[in-house]
């Protein structure tokens, strides 16, 4: 994939342009404040005085209700939760979403399932950073910017491209390298990576990998540190230099282990796994389990929730974390 760089955005471009963020949680707040920094005109569209709307304002930014800011804005940027997008759309933006306008994302997950479905004229882009909110402003802060993703499902103008790159340039992204993709790329991978690695696969490797020690008899403060305490320290190497730098840096025997013993632990069944999990994605039916469990007030999700608070790692974890705090 061709990576692209700051002379690759008119960093004009949205001169004379508003900019609605709807929304002001991590990714909202992040990117509403880098715009706004870097002198684009933005106006967040929020719940009308609500906890998001005083502290919006106390940050400066110009704030209103989600219809004003759709009604006023060039570019409706939406970054609230993927559940509630639909039904905010229907209700507060959909009446303003008028040809000539852009409709905006930062994850693909409405417009590929067809929860949102924008009339004709409009552009729909997606400037995705890969990156948390509060990472992405500190970055920003310091003068650079965290990787991103844009893509681009309509181009009606003839410009989805050139309004992307330059809200990617605002935010600094394209300090750092802004890579094209598709709105179903975007979305699928992310998903995907979210359960099988990222939030899923890790967490589960790391509370299994607690239990079978203690169970064994082993203090579970060791199984702690062994388990979750270094992992950090581990994905930060791979991050700095990848997996070879890792294994450069660990001991032989500590790379002779992981090498021999990985494998063992992620086999083929795992893979297979990781595959089923990907088919769900693509044909939707992950979707339509969890805006099931969403109208179902959560259920499920908070069953889940609550199992994980009690788990022995969890316990633990909290009672030495404490004994880590700055005095």
């Amino acid at each position: 994939m061709e990576l692209m760089y700051e002379a690759d955005a008119d960093a004009k471009y949205l001169d004379g342009k508003q900019v609605a963020v709807i929304g002001y949680g991590a990714q909202g707040r992040a990117q509403a404040l880098m715009m706004h920094d870097s002198g684009v005109n933005v106006v967040v569209g929020v719940r009308e005085k609500g906890a998001s709307w005083e502290l919006a304002k106390s940050d400066g930014l110009q704030v209103s209700t989600i219809s004003e800011a759709a009604k006023s804005a060039d570019i409706i940027h939406i970054l609230i939760p993927d559940e509630v997008q639909a039904d905010v759309y229907e209700k507060e933006i959909k009446e303003y979403i008028v040809s000539g306008k852009t409709l905006s994302f930062s994850h693909g997950f409405n417009i590929i399932f067809n929860k949102i479905t924008p009339p004709e004229g409009v552009d729909i882009i997606m400037v995705a950073p890969k990156a948390p909110g509060t990472e992405e402003r500190k970055v920003y802060l310091e003068g650079f910017g965290v990787p991103a993703l844009i893509a681009m499902h309509r181009d009606e103008t003839g410009n989805a491209k050139t309004t992307a790159l330059a809200m990617a340039h605002s935010m600094n992204f394209t300090k750092a390298g802004v890579m094209e993709c598709t709105f179903e790329q975007e979305t699928y991978e992310d998903l995907y990576g979210e359960q099988v690695v990222l939030c899923g696969g890790a967490v589960e490797l790391v509370k299994v990998g607690f239990e079978v020690l203690t169970e064994a008899g082993y203090p579970a403060e060791m199984a702690y540190f062994e388990c979750l305490h270094e992992l950090k320290l581990i994905v930060d190497l791979m991050y700095d230099g990848g997996i070879d730098h890792m294994y450069n840096v660990v001991s032989n025997t500590a790379e002779y282990g992981g090498r021999t013993v990985g494998p063992k632990i992620i086999t083929a069944e795992t893979k297979k796994a990781m595959q089923e999990a990907l088919r769900r994605v693509e044909t939707g039916e992950f979707t339509e389990e969890y805006l099931a469990d969403f109208k179902n007030g959560f259920k499920n999700l908070n069953a889940l929730r609550a199992e994980t608070k009690v788990h022995p790692i969890e316990v633990k974890g909290a009672e030495i974390r404490k004994l880590f705090e700055k005095k």
